[in-house]
């Protein structure tokens, strides 16, 4: 053992000494565990430990005054049983509201960068009240056996992100699988997402959140946090997503699920929410940071008050320095050690603002994570607005790094889907890539995440499905959730007595959405469900739906066929042709990467009533051939002929998707097409033609 590990002091029957103040959180060292916590204002700090699950500590061992360097607490307790360890920190200092004060010496608190918390193990378990510490940390020990495993470095160019819920997506029955609701349960359906062809699953927030925040019952109905936006714990994964959570074993469960789907390819994208923590505004409760050091970690109006650009009681210091150091260490954290891919940040127009609110020209934190080492080449996708006006979709600090949740592409698209006027020419922009956004020479190929739905809305089904939101089961008299949904009922409210003509047009209209964005440039998004019709019964806004409203129900998937055959035929088109990809090494002599046309070839049609959008990619296959790719919209309710761009001599054109006929509507075998004549898209349908040698 190195000699300065040795035990200097001893507190009662503790031994103990200085510790490592460079270490936030808690480290195993030999003999002994290592505690930091930082804070600028406290005055002292006690150290508070317990036996797994027992109500009281039984010990409080007070740092020591030479144990702190300016304002960082550090010790190390030697002989501790770590495995049945749960502990806190209590801080005290003086009491100033407005300045931003308010230590209290009774609060016991969460450790900030605590790798595991336990406390709130199991689902939906009823957590005792009466506790006043009811969040535990706990310590990590790093023991799993990647067996060589390593963040996918697959490109982004060939991303087909999928974005799911953990509980929802197996907790029904109907999912079939042994742990549901879970970690574990996930892991059991990896063979699907395999099958379905995507190449990166993006989670729902997976750190530890409170589902009890803001319970309520409504009907008889148990409502509770079920989206998880609202962190307790940066660093902990969710221990009631874990089959094996009771046992404090989320890590391994999460590590293998994050590596058997490695080992098929799939990278995984976390949704990640530093825009605001669990604790509220000032009637909010103490759980963590606002105990420790409330100024330093949250940003205050010049009276003591929250700032709230996050719509949720408080708003994270992002750009303080601190603040910004935790957010590196814990994306860092999770590459490092969960080899996580990537992730998606939630209002993440908040991670820009200043310390008074203001937004910033160059985000310090933002510039950090596109240029860290650790997170060189992970992807980060940024929700590029906040619940405080501020809207950067196109303009967000990027650095060449940064993708973007595409709010526009997902407007525009449905707006012309459902046969609005005047958005050709807009739907024309998305599909090459809104490059009237984005500076293609600047921010590459993929600075656009392209979407139609997302778990925040209307599914893609429901989206055809209902013209008004149905949230009454949310309890908030309809007021909750958006109005602009941009949706059209096919000619038929719900489902009830569905005639069979109102469910081809539905499943046509899921199918349009479909192939447009599986051909459009940049980063396609797909919500969970969607490729078989899963339906949220017109509910837009979900987050406190734990049930069969939230919760995907599988017997879709063989009702639906026709959509999971379809997505997964479009999926693999995709991923046939590079053009669609921009991951062409050239392009044919003669023509444009990407050119616009209506119903006569290279004369698109600008006027506010055309409804009808062609869009010819033309660049090489992976074996160097001209490769030629012809998308046909028709978002009009009558048909409309087009006339394809001339193709060179040796190639003709062949057409391989026509939404119009049903379930068929992916050919098993491509059919040609007269040249001679103008090709007749069908009433509200899409078209996409290849073409083929001579």
């Amino acid at each position: 053992m190195r000699i300065d590990l040795h035990p200097t002091d001893t507190y009662g029957e503790f031994k103990i000494r200085p510790g490592l103040f460079l270490a936030n959180g808690t480290h195993i060292v030999p003999g002994g565990i290592n505690f930091t916590i930082y804070s600028s204002g406290a005055k002292s700090c006690e150290l508070v430990l317990f036996r797994s699950h027992e109500r009281e500590p039984f010990a409080v061992i007070p740092f020591p005054e030479n144990y702190k360097i300016r304002n960082v607490f550090s010790m190390i307790v030697f002989d501790l049983d770590y495995e049945n360890l749960e502990y806190g920190f209590r801080v005290d200092s003086e009491y100033n509201f407005p300045l931003g004060n308010v230590f209290d010496k009774n609060k016991t608190l969460l450790d900030p960068y605590a790798k595991i918390i336990s406390g709130r193990d199991v689902w939906g378990e009823q957590p005792d009240w009466s506790k006043d510490f009811q969040y535990r940390s706990k310590v990590s020990l790093d023991d799993f056996d990647w067996e060589g495993d390593l963040p996918l470095r697959t490109s982004q160019k060939e991303l087909i992100i999928y974005e799911a819920h953990v509980r929802g997506f197996t907790k029904d029955e109907s999912s079939g699988v042994k742990f549901k609701g879970t970690y574990a349960g996930l892991r059991e359906k990896i063979p699907y997402l395999k099958e379905l062809g995507i190449t990166a699953l993006e989670l729902l927030p997976v750190f530890e959140f409170d589902e009890f925040e803001g319970a309520r019952e409504i009907d008889g109905n148990k409502l509770l946090n079920y989206w998880g936006y609202s962190t307790v714990g940066f660093f902990a994964p969710k221990a009631g997503y874990a089959a094996s959570g009771k046992y404090s074993m989320q890590v391994d469960e999460f590590k293998d699920l994050v590596k058997e789907l490695h080992q098929n390819g799939i990278k995984i994208i976390l949704d990640v929410v530093f825009n605001h923590t669990a604790e509220g505004n000032e009637h909010g409760p103490y759980i963590s940071f606002k105990g420790i050091d409330n100024k330093t970690y949250y940003i205050l109006t010049p009276d003591g008050y929250y700032y709230n650009f996050s719509g949720c009681g408080n708003t994270l210091n992002c750009n303080n320095p601190v603040v910004r150091s935790l957010i590196l260490n814990c994306l860092r954290y999770w590459v490092a050690t969960y080899h996580v891919d990537g992730f998606r940040f939630d209002l993440a127009a908040i991670l820009g603002r200043n310390q008074d609110g203001s937004p910033m020209n160059n985000p310090p934190l933002l510039e950090s994570l596109a240029y860290d080492p650790v997170l060189s080449s992970s992807i980060l996708i940024a929700e590029a607005w906040d619940a405080g006006g501020l809207y950067q979709v196109g303009s967000f600090p990027n650095y060449g790094r940064w993708a973007e949740w595409n709010g526009k592409y997902r407007d525009d698209l449905r707006r012309f889907l459902k046969g609005e006027a005047g958005l050709a020419h807009c739907v024309a922009y998305r599909i090459a890539g809104s490059e009237d956004i984005y500076d293609r020479a600047w921010r590459g190929d993929c600075a656009s995440v392209n979407f139609i739905t997302c778990h925040d809305g209307f599914t893609l089904y429901d989206l055809f499905a209902y013209n008004d939101k149905h949230n009454e089961a949310n309890g908030w008299g309809g007021s909750d959730g958006g109005d602009d949904n941009h949706s059209w009922n096919c000619g038929w409210e719900g489902d009830i007595d569905l005639p069979d003509d109102i469910k081809y047009l539905r499943h046509k209209m899921i199918k349009n959405a479909a192939a447009i964005l599986l051909t459009s440039i940049g980063i396609p998004m797909i919500l969970a469900g969607d490729e078989f019709g899963n339906t949220q019964y017109g509910n837009n806004n979900p987050y406190c739906q734990d049930n069969k409203i939230s919760w995907l129900d599988w017997n879709d998937l063989q009702k639906n066929q026709d959509l999971f055959k379809f997505f997964k035929s479009m999926i693999a088109f995709r991923k046939r042709h590079p053009v669609l990809m921009r991951m062409s090494t050239g392009i044919p002599i003669g023509y444009p990467a990407i050119s616009s046309h209506g119903t006569e070839a290279w004369q698109f049609d600008y006027s506010p009533e055309n409804r009808v959008v062609g869009i010819l990619f033309a660049g090489k296959t992976f074996d160097g051939k001209d490769d030629f790719i012809y998308l046909g919209v028709n978002a009009h309710w009558e048909s409309h002929g087009v006339w394809l761009p001339a193709l060179p001599k040796n190639l003709s054109w062949q057409v391989e998707v026509n939404t119009d006929l049903g379930d068929n509507a992916f050919y098993d075998e491509p059919a040609p097409i007269n040249s001679a004549e103008k090709f007749v898209i069908g009433a509200r349908s899409v078209i996409i033609c290849t073409a083929k040698g001579v």
